[in-house]
């Protein structure tokens, strides 16, 4: 098991990342990815084909963090080894060609906070492999973990939406499947010592998979700038620059310094965020049901944080 956040080293900088640091990190996860459904929803019904609007959001984040890395610390800090370049490949493929792009294509149908909430399913996946690999959780752990599916069943039987697609939502359940492998596994891909230049390079070979992706879908073909809508474009860049340039370097650190079963409780976070932007932004209605389901997702994260602290570490 990994060792308690207050002592997770900085893989690379020879610091120690201080509980201040990963609570940090996981607070800018737990609230930019939980409004970027709202904004992925814009975008694709800004005629932005899925996968290709996403490369973009990815390629052009991985140049602008390759180019602040340069220039605060030379290019050199950007050499990595083959070995680094084939873990930053494949995680970059799981989580996010595989992973968003699949979120992506079915937000076309399913609407954000239904998106959100079955991706709020990646922490069961994560304890499946967590079992498969001969892991034996803490009883805290798998409780914490009911806990939040629990609070996410109260959210979905507070609505839902019949006109998604049974394809789209298989669609996600493969997405979430797909990011869950990547981030149990990035640890032991001997991914850059760098959280931040792993998560450049994820992006950037992550985009590279997405537009040959959205070649294969034929969405060149259906890509029309004249079209786009102004909210299309506002909500691309929102995800360039927080979706991803921050959202996404803060998760990289987190695999680098935080147990997982800690950092996966952003799946619980990430849809009670989602509804609560529905409800401020798109003035959907807030029921107790919502209300009541919050609730008791934020008590099944406060469990699996508890387990996860008093576990000794290696």
């Amino acid at each position: 098991m990994a060792a308690p956040a207050q002592a997770a080293p900085v893989v690379g900088t020879g610091r120690t990342a201080s509980a201040a640091m990963i609570w940090s990190a996981l607070a800018v996860v737990y609230v930019v990815w939980g409004s970027t459904y709202l904004a992925i929803r814009v975008v694709v019904e800004a005629e932005i084909p899925p996968m290709l609007g996403m490369a973009s959001r990815f390629l052009i984040a991985g140049a602008l963090l390759a180019a602040v890395l340069a220039l605060k610390s030379g290019w050199q800090r950007l050499r990595i080894t083959r070995r680094e370049a084939l873990g930053a490949a494949t995680v970059g493929l799981l989580l996010l060609a595989f992973g968003n792009g699949a979120v992506a294509v079915a937000e076309q149908t399913v609407p954000s906070g239904l998106a959100a909430l079955l991706v709020a399913a990646t922490p069961l996946w994560l304890m499946a492999l967590r079992v498969g690999g001969g892991e034996r959780p803490r009883a805290l752990t798998w409780l914490g973990v009911l806990i939040g599916f629990g609070g996410v069943a109260v959210l979905a039987l507070s609505g839902g939406d019949t006109s998604a697609k049974p394809f789209s939502i298989a669609l996600i359940i493969f997405g979430t499947i797909s990011w869950a492998t990547g981030s149990r596994f990035s640890p032991r891909l001997g991914l850059p010592r760098d959280p931040l230049v792993t998560a450049l390079y994820e992006m950037l070979f992550g985009g590279t998979a997405m537009v040959l992706l959205g070649v294969i879908r034929g969405e060149p073909g259906r890509l029309h700038l004249d079209r786009i809508h102004g909210s299309g474009w506002f909500a691309l860049g929102y995800l360039i620059l927080f979706g991803s340039l921050l959202a996404y370097s803060a998760y990289s650190y987190l695999l680098a310094n935080a147990p997982i079963s800690l950092i996966s409780t952003y799946a619980y976070v990430n849809p009670a965020v989602a509804v609560l932007l529905g409800w401020l932004i798109l003035s959907e209605p807030l029921t107790w049901q919502i209300v009541a389901g919050g609730a008791v997702i934020i008590s099944g994260v406060a469990l699996v944080v508890s387990a996860e602290r008093k576990n000794p570490g290696p």
